[in-house]
């Protein structure tokens, strides 16, 4: 799989995460519980208001507040330092996680609005406890099928999501790597500063090889 089709991939990972899943039949309190705020972000990409020009900026704070209502930004962001999350102060912690959103929004956020209807397979949905798997096939524009996994965690009744695997290669293990790799050669200082800059966006998961 070449970068351009996984940017695609990625690209329903990390803003429509659920959005074809949403109609799916036989769909349980996984699919249900965000289906209201994925039918949220399909009427703001489908708003012809919202492509006119000067509209970028509120259509792309509309679906960043829609992911905002699906993603465990900061469950994501603690996995993804692994061992040096206990190591922060309460206050690193929240801007390493706000810092860690706005990677993933900087990163694709161009790219969601180049959604053109990738078809998904619906396949299974379990529950163990407080956390969730449901698991999934997405058929590209090219008939490539891809495994797609998303793994949430309940909090208070309400499902999150906190991670995604594209054909088993986890988006937080990926990312939890060249963190470990920068703060290996460097400090966290350094790594906080390199996401806080364009170099950041050279952060993002690696690409995928399809057999």
């Amino acid at each position: 799989m070449n970068m351009a089709q996984l940017g695609i991939i990625i690209v329903i990972i990390c803003y429509l995460t659920l959005v074809l899943m949403a109609g799916a039949a036989g769909a349980g309190p996984l699919t249900d519980q965000v289906k209201q705020k994925v039918d949220k972000a399909l009427n703001i990409l489908g708003d012809q208001s919202l492509k006119t020009p000067g509209m970028e900026t509120k259509r792309r704070q509309l679906l960043r507040a829609i992911a905002d209502e699906i993603f465990d930004w900061e469950e994501m962001a603690k996995r993804s330092l692994g061992i040096h999350w206990k190591d922060r102060t309460p206050e690193e912690k929240k801007e390493f996680t706000r810092l860690f959103a706005d990677l993933l929004d900087r990163t694709y956020m161009e790219k969601i609005e180049k959604y053109s209807g990738e078809k998904i397979s619906y396949d299974k949905e379990s529950i163990d406890e407080k956390y969730g798997l449901l698991e999934s096939k997405i058929f590209t524009k090219n008939d490539t099928e891809v495994a797609v996994n998303y793994w949430l965690i309940n909090k208070n009744g309400t499902w999150w999501v906190y991670d995604v695997s594209v054909e088993g290669v986890s988006l937080i293990k990926n990312y939890r790597t060249q963190f470990y790799e920068i703060l290996a050669r460097s400090s966290y200082p350094e790594l906080v500063k390199k996401l806080k800059s364009k170099e950041g966006l050279h952060l993002k998961p690696k690409e995928v090889t399809s057999s």
